[in-house]
């Protein structure tokens, strides 16, 4: 029996952004497939060295973003905060304020923080495909990123997502 494939595409570098393709390709790899992230563009920061605790939620335009508080009573817990935009906007730090609340969830809810879902890919030997174009775009150097990947354009990604049984863009 063929080995099944899992391509994804990972284009965003925001803390709830970063939470599908390491969730995905980790649980692909413990199902059996063979994995393929190609980050590109902002999703690029998340192959970066250094501290990923930087991330960040980014809340304004985001209509999925009401969430309910990590922290109070019940009542409180169960109010979803739909903020408008128009709001958002104009408070001074509310993607910190946004973002240390997700934390909070993510930490109340036992979630595994990005370094470690990262960390458990490459240890489950997802292969990791930074998009060389967005690298020389951006100015990277190849120093900025962590060991343990590729690097390679669209037509390197495509030879693997091409024959994929799942192919996702995230």
């Amino acid at each position: 029996m063929e080995t099944k494939k899992l391509a994804i595409i990972a284009t965003k570098g925001t803390l709830d952004w970063a939470y599908p393709p390491f969730i995905l390709a980790s649980t692909g790899a413990a199902l059996g497939y063979e994995v393929e992230v190609f980050f590109t563009f902002y999703g690029l920061q998340l192959l970066r060295k250094g501290d990923l605790s930087a991330l960040k939620v980014s809340p304004l335009g985001n209509p999925g973003m009401p969430m309910k508080m990590p922290f109070g009573p019940k009542w409180f817990k169960g109010i979803n905060w739909n903020i408008p935009n128009a709001v958002q906007s104009l408070v001074p730090f509310y993607e910190n304020v946004a973002t240390s609340l997700m934390k909070m969830t993510i930490k109340n809810n036992g979630v595994a923080s990005i370094p470690e879902l990262r960390t458990l890919c490459l240890e489950a030997d997802c292969k990791f495909i930074a998009c060389q174009m967005t690298v020389e775009l951006f100015g990277f150097d190849h120093s900025n990123f962590i060991d343990g990947i590729e690097y390679g354009g669209a037509a390197t990604f495509f030879e693997f997502a091409g024959e994929s049984d799942i192919c996702l863009f995230i």
